[in-house]
């Protein structure tokens, strides 16, 4: 089963796009730019949605970190 999670390499800022990216499995640069464009025609709507993904997606936790629990 696919997840959503935001991952801890690959990221620029909170890694939202490189989610996307992950999720759709296509090149992390494209999300990026199509989201600046999109924030640029949008007059910020777009980056309203980028600040709602980083609170939303959850971040990708590590293989070692499951055995602390």
């Amino acid at each position: 089963m696919k997840k959503l999670t935001r991952p801890r390499d690959g990221r620029m800022l909170a890694g939202v796009c490189a989610a996307v990216a992950d999720y759709f499995k296509i090149d992390a640069t494209l999300v990026r730019l199509g989201a600046v464009v999109l924030a640029i025609c949008t007059l910020g709507t777009a980056a309203v949605a980028y600040i709602a993904g980083w609170l939303l997606i959850p971040e990708e936790r590590d293989s070692y970190a499951a055995w602390d629990h």
